[in-house]
């Protein structure tokens, strides 16, 4: 029985958007789905969240890793992937993820791949090109969008789920690119606040800045016009991959259930509400001017629902 815009009106209104601080879209997007296949969202967030934050936690804490800090997380990052064939596993959220897994079809070599891009920051301090960062950002952002859009594009026939026929990592990249760009504006400040540059260091030198520089405005000093144009170039890349969002989306149109392609429409209307907050001539790039309140993302996400033509 197909949900009606009503229905979906009545879900969103549900959500305690006050609740959602870090890092909410996916879990907003996916809320508009039935409750299965949110929860199965849910739990592979979680244990991405969970690999992402063992690394960012312990940047933050204390900058720089040493080498046995290094071998530690990788440890704890080899541990929780290997878990994923494991079928004597205790941990729960583990077996969560294989049970998620198995029922929906979904590809382990996303996991892997998302696993890579987390190594990757335990043994690297930032990307030295912003083509390096493009190759990092397959795992760390390209790998989670291609399970949300699996998870969208999933048929269910007499309760068995069956995958879409067509390549996950080709849909999902331009929007998965799209909004890591707009995110790694949206948090600059938190982020190097918090020992983390996501900034390539080639753009930054062709700007004459220095990751200690962009840490300097990070906390309070004056907006230079160099890093102005770093965040000009930055917006010109996320302008470049949202055109071509818009592409993959007409695209998948025809293989996608209505209320699945409406969570699409959603997750990248709300990264498009923060790009169109960035103000690059006069923008300090704070979080507080840059992340939208909750009554405004629970305001977009309903001008969506209410703008979209589909039949639902």
């Amino acid at each position: 029985m197909q949900t009606t815009k009503t229905e979906l009106v009545e879900i969103i209104e549900a959500i305690d958007f006050n609740k959602c601080v870090e890092h909410p879209n996916i879990l907003i997007a996916a809320r508009l789905w039935d409750d299965k296949r949110y929860n199965a969202a849910r739990v592979c967030y979680k244990f991405m969240r969970k690999m992402d934050d063992l690394v960012d936690e312990r940047k933050a804490l204390n900058g720089q890793l040493s080498e046995p800090e290094k071998k530690e997380l990788t440890a704890e990052i080899e541990y929780l992937i290997r878990g994923l064939r494991n079928t004597h596993i205790t941990d729960d959220l583990l077996k969560e993820v294989q049970e998620v897994m198995k029922e929906f079809k979904i590809p382990e070599t996303l996991f892997y791949t998302f696993a890579n891009s987390m190594l990757y920051d335990i043994n690297h301090e930032g990307f030295p090109t912003l083509k390096s960062f493009y190759e990092y950002a397959e795992g760390a952002s390209v790998a989670p969008a291609s399970i949300f859009v699996h998870l969208c594009c999933l048929k269910q026939v007499n309760g068995i789920y069956s995958p879409a026929n067509f390549n996950l990592l080709e849909v999902s990249r331009p929007c998965a690119i799209f909004s890591y760009l707009v995110h790694i504006i949206r948090d600059f400040q938190k982020d190097l606040l918090n020992n983390l540059n996501y900034f390539a260091l080639d753009i930054l030198h062709s700007n004459n800045l220095t990751p200690a520089d962009l840490s300097a405005m990070a906390r309070g000093r004056e907006i230079n016009k160099d890093f102005r144009n770093v965040i000009k170039i930055y917006c010109t890349e996320a302008e470049r991959f949202r055109n071509n969002t818009w592409m993959t989306i007409n695209n998948v149109i025809p293989k996608l259930e209505p209320r699945y392609l409406l969570s699409l429409t959603v997750i990248f209307s709300l990264y498009q509400q923060v790009y169109e907050r960035i103000d690059i001539e006069r923008g300090r790039f704070t979080e507080i001017e840059l992340n939208p309140k909750p009554h405004e993302i629970k305001e977009r996400v309903l001008e969506v629902v209410s703008n979209f033509q589909f039949q639902l």
